[in-house]
């Protein structure tokens, strides 16, 4: 929840025994009270109902395509259809969630609503699910003869999934941003906090992932739907009362600017625009250091001339510097947005081309045990993630920190960087090893026999498994921080929908390029890259391309971030 002072009374004025914390008030909107409040103390009720969320998400959304096909009688070309324009909508929709939240509710609000839709779409879905199972039982017993669901469940059952996407929508951005707002940059303590806290949340909703994984998934397809769907149900109201649990202890960020942010940034380009032939004015050195904004930057230096009125003169009436600073700061988030898209590409593919990739092989892990190839991914990038985490926090980074003096240890930029070269090197491994696979199949006269099992370990894909896993450590949670911290802080929600964005465009992009390189070399009677006989198919020619297009947005990235100037944090003393 974002709060608007206007008129601030004594009571919040006054600190109390010098432990107020600038710029936050509690849930009563008095001075946030330090040792009282944020902190961890906060962030672990927050980090408790993400986790709680992210478990009823993939326990829904990771088996959707089987209760299409075999529950709905959905084909199977229509249910993928159907699931990727929905994983598609999910992917946007936090952009919609963030603008409303950071525009008009506030993010503690738009929190309470979000859950409460949840738990309102994961309820229609196991009603969804009864009625389902209700004419299957009619159908069965010959009470009905018309034995495939009715439009009215299709029509309740995609109704009750989009309204969970449209709540996780208003949620994804808004809990991750509220449990940052937790922690005080100008308090070196804290900032160090908060950079562990992104560690922290980013491997506990990733360990949210192995229970849905290991036991939803068996009981929705061995006891009942019902079940399945109901469990999350429940795990929302439990996450959801985790939350308000924590009330007492939450930090609300006070917003003293009036207005609308996003008019207000919207008015700064439309008046350089108007303005685009004036001259250059410097403001005074003296307002400059004041604010302590970038205003008079090298970069971007157009925008300044939103701050000019009609008599040549600065007039920060209609625009204030801090306007101009917040717009500056949202265009150098672009070109960093654009030179992470080849990473989320290459993103994608553990969950699909990877896993096709494992059934091919043997998948004899010991004597004992041959491990399905569906839960490589679980077995391989979840727990190295659940791994890796807690040793870069509690050892890397402060190793880091005494060289670098650096809170995070290393700049997040650095780090994003260090993640996107390990995501191209894990794609490259995958080339290499798609072309010994291929190469086994012809050596052994297996080309023409997509059901065989090729004799080669599927230790051969660890390399690449892993590798995507370190790489998620360093990028995936270094672009969370970033785009958290480098945008004005009454869009943190905006920031972290970015991010975000990054992910669902990437997903919709492989599989642009996936049907799009399908169509393209499956002319002619053959069977493409992505042929179902994989023998035939040429998955290493695909990878050959993500790594040519991640080196590219590698280098872009490393180009852009050259001249990138961090956002300064403002005071509020």
């Amino acid at each position: 929840m974002t709060i608007t002072v206007v008129d601030a009374s004594p009571e919040t004025e006054i600190p109390l025994l010098n432990d107020a914390v600038p710029g936050f008030v509690d849930f009563k909107c008095r001075s946030s009270v330090r040792s009282k409040s944020g902190i961890w103390k906060s962030a672990s009720f927050i980090i408790g109902a993400g986790v709680a969320e992210r478990f009823a998400y993939y326990a829904i959304s990771l088996n959707l395509v089987s209760y299409l096909t075999h529950k709905l009688g959905q084909p199977t070309a229509a249910a993928a259809a159907g699931l990727n324009a929905w994983y598609g909508t999910s992917s946007l929709l936090p952009i919609l969630g963030a603008f409303l939240a950071d525009s008009f509710i506030g993010r503690f609000r738009m929190i309470i609503i979000a859950t409460v839709l949840y738990i309102s779409g994961l309820g229609c879905l196991t009603l969804s699910a009864t009625l389902t199972s209700v004419s299957s039982s009619e159908c069965n017993r010959g009470v009905n003869s018309e034995c495939s669901p009715n439009e009215f469940e299709l029509y309740f059952f995609f109704l009750s999934l989009y309204l969970v996407s449209l709540a996780q929508g208003g949620f994804t951005p808004c809990i991750q941003a509220f449990g940052a707002d937790q922690f005080e940059d100008e308090n070196e303590n804290e900032s160090k906090a908060k950079s562990s806290f992104f560690n922290w949340w980013y491997c506990l909703c990733v360990g949210g992932i192995l229970f849905p994984l290991l036991s939803i998934t068996y009981i929705q397809e061995n006891v009942s739907w019902e079940l399945g769907f109901g469990i999350p149900a429940f795990i929302m109201c439990l996450g959801l009362t985790v939350f308000l649990i924590g009330i007492f202890t939450y930090r609300f960020r006070v917003n003293t600017d009036q207005g609308n942010p996003f008019l207000r940034m919207a008015r700064v380009f439309i008046r350089a625009a108007r303005n685009w032939r004036a001259p250059h004015i410097a403001p005074p050195i003296e307002q400059e250091n004041a604010q302590s904004l970038s205003y008079g930057d090298s970069q971007y230096q157009f925008l300044d001339r939103a701050l000019i009125a009609s008599d040549g003169f600065l007039d920060e009436k209609l625009c204030s510097i801090r306007d101009v600073d917040d717009a500056k700061g949202i265009l150098r988030l672009a070109p960093i947005w654009f030179a992470c898209l080849g990473y989320s590409i290459v993103y994608a593919q553990p969950a699909t081309l990877f896993t096709k990739q494992a059934a091919t092989l043997d998948l004899q892990i010991t004597p004992i045990f041959r491990i399905p190839a569906a839960s490589l991914q679980q077995c391989f990038i979840t727990t190295s993630i659940m791994f890796g985490l807690p040793i870069y926090d509690r050892i890397f980074v402060p190793f880091a920190r005494t060289i670098t003096k650096n809170p995070s240890g290393i700049s997040m930029l650095k780090r994003i960087s260090f993640g996107l070269f390990l995501s191209l090197i894990s794609i490259i491994f995958a080339a290499l090893v798609e072309a010994k696979r291929l190469a086994k199949a012809r050596e052994y006269g297996l080309e023409d026999t997509p059901g065989a099992i090729i004799p080669m370990s599927v230790w051969w894909l660890a390399p690449q498994y892993l590798l995507s896993a370190i790489s998620d450590v360093f990028a995936m949670v270094g672009l969370q921080e970033f785009f958290y911290n480098q945008v004005p802080s009454e869009l943190k929600s905006i920031g972290l929908s970015m991010y975000l964005s990054i992910l669902g465009i990437g997903s919709l992009l492989s599989s642009f390029l996936v049907s799009s390189i399908q169509q393209l070399t499956s002319s002619g009677g053959c069977g493409g890259w992505f042929s179902d006989n994989l023998n035939r198919a040429h998955l290493d020619y695909f990878y050959w391309l993500l790594a040519g297009i991640s080196a590219a947005e590698l280098f872009a990235f490393l180009y852009f971030t050259r001249s990138y100037v961090y956002r300064r944090k403002r005071s509020f003393y």
